[in-house]
């Protein structure tokens, strides 16, 4: 099987960091799967803001990924690893990958595979992995949301803010969403969120203190850090869980450590990509028993905004970096 894969292939790269135009096609070798592995011939890739940042320098990838961009994939199976036996050659999947996805073959662990079901597209498959891992361990893992709880989530039409806002819902929560337009607003209404803020025409603390009749919200997924870190802290109910994802704002936040204390915070948060094999796919587990079954039923797709040729990875690094888009950028292999 390993002898009929072709020696090269095309991957999307940079010599150095910088902008989108450093992005560009270039021939490199195809990896070989070792134990627990499989090589996936890649039809789809996912594009997400931890590929921008690393492109711009400051998101290295883990030792021993690959330096290619690219975090979540669809395709199909092409060659297992020794010790692979739960997926076949030419079975579909999509996965979480610590890097490599720009390409026309990747690596990925078995373990952290989830099968193509029937009625899912490859290209909506590959825009899954990265969002799904991220809301579920953050959200309902870290942040202990539960039925009957409110969620505030900022980015509401980002990957991430449409699926936290889709499966929220169907988990029973109800979802305020901020976003940056009248028309972000309405497109994050129609997409899953109960309430939408225009954090651009109004103050959001004191929106969500409206919605909320003065209550405030159980869990925060924070994508901003910096000076939204105390304001927050201001929308949370008493016991209320704070989850920080990502620093866009800024890495330092001062905050009153005595609120903490007296309305009894939770401040966590967690990065994926470096966590261990083995975390990935206990969490793959997790998803496979409570999210994936929504998905084979239909109930659960991802939003999609724009496909793009992997030649035209910039173009796609571009328009997410404009902030135009509403839901997932995925390339084509």
């Amino acid at each position: 099987m390993l002898a009929d894969l072709p020696v090269t292939m095309t991957a999307v790269g940079y010599d150095a960091p910088g902008g989108p135009e450093v992005l560009g096609p270039e021939t490199v070798a195809v990896p070989r799967p070792g134990p627990g592995e499989v090589l996936v011939k890649v039809a789809f890739a996912g594009v997400n803001r931890p590929d921008v940042v690393q492109r711009m320098g400051n998101y290295p990838p883990p030792p021993g990924a690959s330096p290619i961009p690219g975090l979540e994939i669809s395709g199909t199976v092409a060659a297992l690893g020794e010790g692979v036996s739960h997926l076949i050659p030419g079975q579909q999947v999509c996965a979480l990958v610590s890097g490599g996805g720009y390409a026309q073959y990747c690596i990925a662990r078995a373990a952290h595979c989830l099968p193509v079901p029937d009625g899912l597209s490859l290209e909506e498959a590959a825009a899954l992995p990265e969002t799904v891992f991220t809301v579920w361990h953050n959200v309902f893992e870290r942040g202990l949301a539960r039925e009957g709880e409110w969620l505030l989530v900022h980015g509401g039409t980002s990957g991430i803010g449409t699926m936290a806002a889709m499966l929220g819902r169907h988990f029973g929560l109800t979802v305020i969403v901020t976003c940056g337009s009248p028309e972000k607003c309405a497109a994050a209404l129609k997409i899953g969120a109960h309430h939408a803020i225009d954090y651009k025409a109004s103050d959001f603390v004191e929106e969500v203190a409206r919605i909320t009749g003065g209550r405030g919200v159980d869990v925060v997924l924070d994508m901003v850090a910096g000076s939204y870190v105390a304001r927050n802290l201001k929308c949370l109910a008493p016991d209320g869980r704070h989850v920080t994802i990502a620093v866009q704002g800024g890495a330092k936040a001062e905050i009153n450590m005595a609120v903490v204390m007296t309305r009894r915070y939770v401040l966590t948060g967690s990065t994926l990509r470096p966590r261990s094999d083995d975390f990935k796919a206990a969490v793959a587990g997790e998803i496979l028993d409570c999210v994936w079954p929504l998905v084979a039923e239909g109930l659960l797709r991802p939003v999609m905004d724009t496909r793009f040729a992997l030649a035209d990875a910039a173009a796609a690094h571009a328009r997410m970096e404009a902030g135009d888009h509403v839901g997932k950028i995925v390339l084509e292999v």
